[in-house]
């Protein structure tokens, strides 16, 4: 009979199916280094309380240092009857340690103690993530440095809408990433503003803790105020799933783009034979799986968000089993974007972008605002009235790939002769930001980047 730390008035040994059901180590046993994090300095604040003897708190804090290292080298065997990291930790230290081993829960609850070490948990993840992101972002803005000058077609609903450079199309991803990095340091700041521990149960314990120091050296910026809040608050997680799903998703824009651009109807942007898988079957195809598989995982990465919530909707105060099923979406979805982050670095890191079939494809018509705003700014003519000029001798030319120098007089005088004359490069640079500012863009985010 596997006898329970809870089970001291049980007549009867938990069903083994009950057991299967209701177990956690096979995925919480990630919380370990927190669990073991948070129990030592649990147990220093025990100690110089005097709560517990001395000469246990410092057992205890060795054993725990001792079994840290043993987590990080994957010596410990995880005790599925033991239900969760927490009893399996605390049972450890019992064996090793005797009475001393079973004082470590002195003054907390499973309750108080799950909430901090997933709080650490997410806290790590957090600015895990903003380095996988500045991995991406560094990846970018090579792919800038070496094919930025390269003029290929800007999209609107798909259609070619005027030209723009490959740096700005590489900034505009620049600028998406910075976003999430952003969310992954307020979700890091948001998980390590209230510590939980000494919340127990419910309700608080009549030992008299030092919460506030027990925050500090877990870096906590204060103990949460009340503890009913505390056990069941998984606001932080929540946060954090929004921040994974929006940096999913622009990875799936991303990733969609490279699919496009990579097709042969496309075909000024090429992926690197690293990145990409062949068919079983025909020859001659080079797939973009992994942008592929990027932009497929979103609906995981979502699901992940909308479970959660779901848990959390119609819990009643305070502590319920329910949000044991707050960790695997966490967990399963730190996983996913980090490892999508990684994969799309790789791939953008292997793009090379073809300048000649930019311009192949690059169609004239994408000059037509061009010279809406040329009349405008020439001859005087109103913007309404310039669009519909400009929309009338595109209409009549085909695209304006055969314009004709009749056609340009008809459509109206200030656009015959040498008059009116633009190239897409200097569209572009009509346009475009000045050259010392984008400079002063990219240097500033490249000082984000090594934040």
């Amino acid at each position: 009979m596997n006898r329970k730390p809870w089970g001291g008035g049980y007549a009867r040994p938990t069903s083994s199916i009950i057991e299967d059901f209701t177990e956690s180590i096979s995925f919480d046993h990630r919380l370990a280094p927190y669990d073991i994090k948070l129990s030592i300095a649990h147990a220093r604040m025990l100690g110089r309380q005097g709560i517990i003897p001395a000469s246990d708190a410092r057992r205890l804090v060795k054993e725990l240092e001792r079994l840290e290292n043993e987590v990080g080298e994957g010596k410990v065997r995880w005790n599925s009857a033991l239900e969760d990291v927490h009893m399996n930790i605390e049972a450890i230290l019992t064996k090793r340690l005797g009475a001393a081993g079973k004082r470590v829960h002195t003054g907390r609850s499973r309750n108080d103690q799950v909430a901090t070490a997933f709080r650490l948990y997410c806290a790590d993840a957090a600015e895990g993530l903003s380095k996988r992101c500045a991995l991406l972002q560094s990846a970018i803005r090579r792919s800038a440095r070496r094919f930025g000058s390269v003029v290929l077609p800007g999209y609107t609903h798909l259609q070619q809408a005027q030209p723009v450079t490959w740096r700005t199309y590489c900034e505009a991803y620049l600028a998406m990433f910075d976003r999430d990095r952003g969310r992954f340091r307020a979700s890091k700041e948001r998980a390590m503003e209230y510590c939980p521990l000494g919340a127990a149960a419910l309700a608080g314990t009549s030992f008299p803790l030092d919460r506030r120091a027990v925050a500090r050296e877990l870096g906590f910026r204060v103990p949460a105020p009340n503890p009913m809040d505390a056990v069941s608050d998984r606001d932080f997680a929540v946060e954090l799933l929004a921040a994974l799903a929006l940096c999913q998703t622009h990875l799936s824009r991303l990733a969609e783009d490279l699919v496009i651009y990579s097709s042969r109807e496309f075909g000024f942007v090429r992926l690197d034979d690293s990145v990409t898988t062949g068919s079983s079957i025909m020859p001659q195809k080079k797939n973009p799986d992994v942008c592929e598989l990027a932009r497929g995982k979103c609906g995981r990465v979502f699901g992940s968000l909308m479970a959660l919530l779901t848990v959390l909707k119609g819990l009643p105060m305070t502590y319920n089993r329910d949000l044991q099923e707050d960790k695997e979406s966490v967990f399963d979805a730190v996983e996913t974007v980090g490892k999508s982050l990684e994969a799309m670095a790789e791939c953008v890191d292997g793009i090379y972008v073809d300048r000649e079939r930019a311009a192949a494809v690059l169609g004239r018509e994408t000059l037509a605002t061009d010279i809406a705003e040329y009349l405008v700014a020439e001859a005087g003519v109103p913007f309404r009235e310039a669009h519909a000029i400009v929309a009338r001798l595109v209409a009549s030319t085909d695209r304006l790939e055969r314009v004709t120098e009749e056609a340009l007089r008809e459509a109206h005088p200030s656009l015959s002769g040498a008059k009116f004359s633009i190239s897409f490069e200097e569209a572009v640079r009509r346009r475009g930001l000045p050259g010392v500012a984008r400079k002063r863009m990219m240097k500033k985010e490249k000082r984000r980047e090594r934040r």
